[in-house]
């Protein structure tokens, strides 16, 4: 058993759990559209329906997020890793292209995802170098495809091989 003094071991051993691939999306009350490619999503109760996911503080979205009352959690299929590096890259204009409709409160929808997640922001918590961001869903859709994987620090088919 290692005890927690490296960084970089901990994110390692973080890897070995396979998560999908989310592009969570807000608009300001200016009506900008800002968003971020995310791997920190989990459910969190059906009764109320509630979801969330972490957001680094030190995100150039994170001012952003800490004044909007919206969020839409896209759940990405395995033929949108095209959209995953979108949002994980700076300085473009990370909508470009993508055709995204209008949810709740406004905020960009993207299409084609395995699911889609539409919510109020319900609680924010403190989490170490993370903000822990809890939203209340207020409508889904969900399809029939494959998400996209990020497993050991690569992106991956829903059958954990890695993309070429």
């Amino acid at each position: 058993m290692s005890a927690v003094h490296d960084s970089k071991q901990f994110r390692g051993a973080l890897s070995a759990f396979a998560t999908g691939i989310t592009v969570v999306t807000s608009r300001s009350s200016e009506g900008q559209d800002f968003g971020l490619t995310a791997t920190s999503f989990n459910s969190v109760s059906l009764d109320p329906p509630m979801i969330l996911w972490s957001l680094d503080r030190k995100s150039s979205n994170a001012e952003a997020f800490a004044k909007t009352g919206a969020f839409a959690v896209h759940v990405l299929a395995s033929d949108q890793e095209h959209v995953c590096k979108q949002f994980s890259t700076k300085g473009i204009d990370r909508f470009a292209g993508l055709g995204c409709g209008r949810g709740y409160a406004e905020v960009p929808v993207i299409p084609g995802c395995a699911a889609v997640f539409e919510c109020r922001i319900a609680h924010r918590y403190e989490g170490g170098d993370h903000v822990i961001m809890v939203g209340e869903v207020h409508s889904f859709t969900s399809g029939q495809k494959d998400p996209l994987v990020f497993y050991r620090g690569k992106i991956c088919d829903p059958f954990l091989q890695p993309n070429a």
